[in-house]
């Protein structure tokens, strides 16, 4: 499933009984939404989002939806073994360095490549390569992944 969300919402502060950040992130990746927060002062993205702006240091932001679009700039094979054993069973997988139309920098799996030398290589002569952002469902939480477009 990939999603395309443009909408964009008012931040608040967390009052005692809010989600974290943390909590509203994975709530909205698991809708397929891509959860950031936007600086009122600087007016640049922070993904995943954070207590404030990591460009600029506000605290005065505001929380947006990034739309999932990019480029991937180059990608290369997820390390043996998997850093979690949440990945296990997708492994061998492909990493990449995407660029998203916000002007924002994501590592993030790349499905639907090859963890081979020759379909890098492949990817490598033919970049950078639009891409759209997914969800992939694992055991425990949901995990941001990219397909190529």
């Amino acid at each position: 499933m990939c999603a395309q969300a443009t909408q964009r919402v008012e931040a608040r502060a967390p009052a005692a009984e809010a989600k974290s950040y943390v909590e509203q992130y994975y709530d909205a990746l698991r809708d397929g939404r891509f959860l950031a927060h936007k600086c009122r002062k600087c007016g640049r993205y922070t993904f995943p989002p954070t207590t404030c702006c990591e460009h600029c240091g506000s605290w005065d932001f505001e929380a947006a939806y990034l739309s999932g679009r990019g480029m991937l700039l180059y990608a290369s094979h997820g390390i043996a073994p998997p850093p979690h054993p949440r990945f296990a069973g997708i492994a061998p997988y492909v990493y990449g360095q995407i660029m998203l139309d916000e002007g924002v920098a994501v590592q993030a799996i790349v499905r639907g490549v090859e963890a081979t030398p020759q379909a890098l290589r492949a990817i490598f002569e033919r970049g950078p390569l639009p891409v759209n952002a997914c969800v992939m469902s694992m055991t425990d939480l949901p995990v941001l992944a990219f397909e190529l477009a």
